[in-house]
């Protein structure tokens, strides 16, 4: 099984009256990167929620949005502020003895004057906060791997299918070969019978010159390898896992592999065959950049 590096996933947990949404978007991307946006309330969690991912992803950019709404009733108190009632009172006595008015401050008035009553957040039980993060954190990773896997299944099904053309492209190589020296012996006899005209040809100096030819585009190294290359890439990604980084090292061989083999083709048929090959492995190439 082979798994895509392009998933989503979303989860949403009510817990003690705590409601916890995570979303989660992964892309292609060298290494396993995460950019978390969440509430600053639950920020302590960030470095727990690095290592989760760590269990379910491999590679990959992976954007986790949570959201948080606290409805528990014992989010906060009101926390009544004396000293600061005491002081704002004292000052107001002060003015009005000052300026010779009536001090007609009431309690309702005193009461709005800033930080005379605050909310003190009531101590967080981080273990709970945690349990309900968690189970969302996880909820939205698994339908991630779902999605990433099915995805998958569809990139090695699109993968085997272009390695079968491939096989019967160079297999279309390796059979040709022989009749394209073939061709050019009966050229090049054809050429010297019409500079000789009826004077004998030396069929020695015809076959040392086909046999030149011959070894100048051999491609036969190149066919056994790109056939090697096309088993090992069909057969790992049978195999699956975290495969990406060594199926994009075996297409670079078979590129190289192709590339030779059409600066060799002295073939119009040849040389699109291996065009058609290169075209191939350049589509296989960009495949597997979303394999994980």
């Amino acid at each position: 099984m082979i798994r895509s590096m392009t998933g989503f996933g979303r989860s949403e947990i009510h817990e003690d009256d705590r409601r916890y949404t995570v979303e989660i978007k992964t892309v292609n991307h060298r290494y396993l990167e995460a950019n978390i946006k969440m509430p600053k309330a639950l920020s302590m969690f960030e470095s727990s929620i690095r290592t989760i991912l760590k269990e379910y992803l491999e590679r990959g950019k992976a954007d986790i949005f949570i959201t948080f709404e606290d409805n528990n009733k014992g989010a906060g108190r009101v926390k009544y502020n004396s000293d600061v009632a005491h002081e704002y009172a004292a000052y107001l006595k002060q003015m009005s003895e000052e300026f010779g008015l009536d001090n007609d401050m009431r309690i309702s008035n005193l009461a709005r004057f800033p930080e005379v009553f605050t909310m003190e957040d009531s101590e967080v039980d981080e273990d709970a906060l945690w349990k309900g993060l968690e189970k969302a954190v996880r909820g939205a990773l698994t339908q991630v791997v779902a999605t990433r896997t099915e995805e998958g299944e569809n990139l090695k099904k699109d993968l085997l299918g272009k390695l079968d053309d491939m096989k019967k492209g160079v297999s279309f190589i390796e059979e040709r070969a022989p009749s394209v020296v073939e061709a050019y012996k009966e050229k090049l006899r054809g050429k010297i019978r019409d500079m000789l005209g009826d004077a004998q040809i030396d069929e020695t100096r015809i076959v040392t010159e086909v046999t030149i030819f011959a070894d100048k585009i051999s491609v036969d190294e190149e066919v056994v390898r790109l056939k090697s290359h096309i088993d090992t890439m069909a057969k790992t990604i049978e195999n699956g896992g975290h495969i990406g980084r060594k199926l994009d090292f075996i297409a670079q061989e078979m590129n190289r592999e192709a590339n030779t083999t059409l600066s060799k083709a002295n073939d119009l048929a040849t040389s699109d065959v291996a065009i058609d090959l290169k075209t191939s492995i350049e589509k296989i190439r960009e495949q597997i950049q979303n394999i994980e």
